[in-house]
């Protein structure tokens, strides 16, 4: 009897731009290497897309026809925990810091390098698996100490198996970022880390000295998190050097 062996499903990756000339890139691109992909050149399009097949990971540009990217990663962050990099041009500063601020998990600056925008499509795929295997593999049957795969630091409980935050008792929803960051820095608390540490550890690449992400993300979270955002007393800034969890509860 021939032995089956079972293929790794693809990965489906839904390209979100009115330009052909890009998106004819892209999908060359991706398919090379290995992956499935969705096309969509409006807003409305690509909502319906994304909500309709759930791909793996999104490519959204910020100028679209019908409704724009921001809307888009918006409508689609409220149903989906799915990887989403937008696409945006040079001097769309604003757009790219209002993009992460929305829920996009990064950004790439046209005109992009393939090279770079594959290797974030494979790091951001790469931390999504890691999620899901670790919530799919869990032993059931195995008696598990309800502390083990916790980490709790003053008000702050990180559950590394449910991927659940608890703020003060109450669960925060966070993308997968999100979580990421804070499970790095609550595994070391009080101990500053610097933003080159955390694009490296944690979005898993190097941004060639591109730090704004760390801070928009960890403003997103302060958000999220935080009594008072001007007065952090959980996520803390140490100026010019980088952030830390504090071990004291708030009072």
């Amino acid at each position: 009897m021939e032995e089956i062996i079972k293929e790794k499903p693809k990965r489906t990756i839904l390209i979100v731009d009115d330009e052909k000339p890009i998106v004819d890139i892209l999908v060359y691109n991706l398919q090379k290497e290995g992956y499935d992909t969705l096309e969509a050149r409006d807003g409305e399009e690509a909502v319906r897309l994304a909500l309709e097949k759930k791909p793996n990971l999104i490519l959204l540009d910020i100028m679209l026809p019908k409704m724009d990217g921001l809307a888009v990663c918006k409508r689609i962050r409220h149903s989906l925990n799915v990887p989403i990099l937008m696409l945006s041009a040079k001097d769309e500063e604003i757009d790219k810091i209002l993009g992460l601020e929305l829920g996009a998990d990064d950004y790439v600056t046209k005109p992009f390098s393939v090279r770079e925008l594959m290797a974030r499509v494979k790091a951001n795929l790469r931390k999504q698996d890691a999620a899901t295997i670790k919530n799919t593999t869990e032993d059931s049957n195995k008696p598990v100490d309800d502390n083990t795969n916790k980490i709790e630091v003053g008000d702050l409980v990180l559950d590394l198996d449910k991927f659940e935050v608890k703020v003060r008792g109450e669960v925060i929803d966070l993308t997968l970022r999100e979580f990421e960051v804070l499970k790095y820095l609550a595994k070391q608390p009080g101990q500053v880390i610097t933003r080159e540490i955390l694009l490296e550890k944690v979005w898993g690449y190097e941004y060639y000295g591109d730090i704004r992400t760390v801070d928009v993300t960890v403003r997103r979270i302060r958000e999220k998190i935080e009594l008072d955002t001007s007065n952090p007393k959980i996520l803390v800034t140490k100026r010019g050097v980088g952030y830390y969890i504090s071990t004291n509860k708030e009072r």
